[in-house]
């Protein structure tokens, strides 16, 4: 079934009156398609009260800093794999011929390559991210002590080296970290090696380095998300070891303007969440199940398809605006898919629409999609959904842990 549409775009047709040119007809198809997406965007901004905090984000996208280095690389004799190009799989066929003092070199030598690196193994990626993560602490301090930089300036590097330093502290396991734009970070909860069942929370507007896991709106964050999931899964199923990744690896609408509107970004990040994925499966993991919430939604709708079913299990859709596919099936998802909605979540109120590039296509909760529903009685507003104590928490746990049949 296609996206439901706005009455106006329904009303286009092929017929032409006598007389009418063959060009008089395009242009009014067009001026009604123009009509349509207008309307769309109208019942947008009146949906979320306006866009005007909304800000258009430049993408980042492509290998992170230190590629240049990588590739002129020739200590071991042989190339090493490109970032912008290899496979996941050739990534992990690489490292896996290496010598453990090999690894550790290239790990001491390209830590932004390796640390950000799908295929290559995972504990070697966080011990590089914890030595990217310290030069980039080093580099933002030396900014907001150098003098002739505006205090703005200074005071936004002083915050974002103390949140460096916050991802550094002991225990914690970042897979991922590119300080460009925003910045964009990845943690493990868990330990991945050994799971049996995994999960990967895909987040929505507003996340970058500055916010990853923030203590305003807590469990809108992807950290907060990802502990609490698996904080659930561990109560409820204790022999079953498990790891949960929160993944902020793509550049997130700020606001709710029109790049929440538009697939743009999710476009520019879905190809690094499928690089993900599918490099999860060539170090071994199962697939995981993907959570997504709200404009994450749209990254996963153009992601799964692209990492294939045996790197996706269960997908989870939640707070969604659509997932830029007409049917669950098109997600070519390994396992079910699931959509949850509570019923004071202000998305419902966005037009499920996808007119000229604007709106994302059917409401996942429409029966007419074809996922199953999980109950979210209990939730509370867009970032409710995986409060502790909330039955869409424990619904989004029984699925990763493989228990579809406890779901209500």
């Amino acid at each position: 079934m296609p996206p439901r549409t706005l009455p106006l775009a329904a009303a286009s047709h092929t017929g032409t009156r006598p007389g009418k040119q063959p060009g008089t007809r395009t242009r009014t198809r067009r001026r009604r398609r123009g009509i349509a997406a207008l309307l769309v965007a109208v019942a947008i901004v009146a949906a979320t009260g306006g866009w005007a905090a909304g800000t258009e984000q430049t993408a980042v996208t492509g290998p992170a800093p230190g590629v240049a280095a990588w590739r002129a690389d020739h200590t071991l004799g042989r190339p090493l794999p490109d970032p912008a190009t290899a496979s996941p799989a050739a990534v992990a066929r690489f490292f896996a011929g290496l010598t453990e003092a090999e690894r550790q070199r290239l790990a001491d030598r390209h830590p932004m390559t390796v640390g950000t690196l799908d295929g290559a193994p995972v504990r070697l990626r966080y011990q590089a991210n914890a030595r990217a993560l310290r030069a980039e602490r080093a580099r933002l301090y030396a900014r907001a002590d150098d003098p002739d930089r505006a205090a703005e300036e200074r005071g936004r590097a002083r915050a974002l080296a103390a949140r460096c330093s916050e991802l550094l502290a002991p225990g914690r396991q970042i897979l991922f970290f590119d300080p460009r734009g925003r910045g964009q970070v990845a943690e493990v909860y868990g330990d991945l090696g050994a799971a049996r069942r995994t999960a990967v929370v895909v987040p929505g507007s507003d996340i970058d380095l500055g916010s990853f896991d923030r203590e305003r709106d807590r469990y809108g964050t992807p950290t907060a998300m990802a502990a609490s999931l698996r904080a659930r899964m561990s109560a409820e199923d204790p022999a079953t070891p498990t790891a949960v990744i929160a993944w902020a690896g793509y550049t997130t609408p700020v606001g709710l303007g029109p790049d929440a509107a538009t697939g743009r970004l999710a476009e520019a990040g879905a190809p690094r969440l499928a690089r993900l994925l599918t490099g999860l499966a060539a170090t071994g993991a199962p697939a995981p199940a993907l959570l997504c919430h709200s404009y994450g939604s749209v990254v996963c709708g153009l992601a799964a398809p692209r990492a294939g079913r045996s790197a996706v299990g269960d997908v989870i859709l939640f707070g969604s605006p659509g997932a830029r596919t007409e049917r669950a099936a098109d997600l070519h998802a390994g396992g079910r898919v699931w959509a949850a909605r509570d019923a004071s979540d202000w998305i419902a109120h966005i037009p499920n629409v996808e007119v000229l590039g604007l709106g994302h296509g059917t409401d996942p909760t429409d029966p007419a999609f074809g996922a199953r529903r999980v109950a979210a009685d209990r939730a509370e507003g867009h970032t409710g959904y995986l409060v502790p104590g909330t039955d869409s928490l424990d619904g989004f746990a029984d699925i990763v842990l493989g228990h579809p049949s406890r779901v209500r």
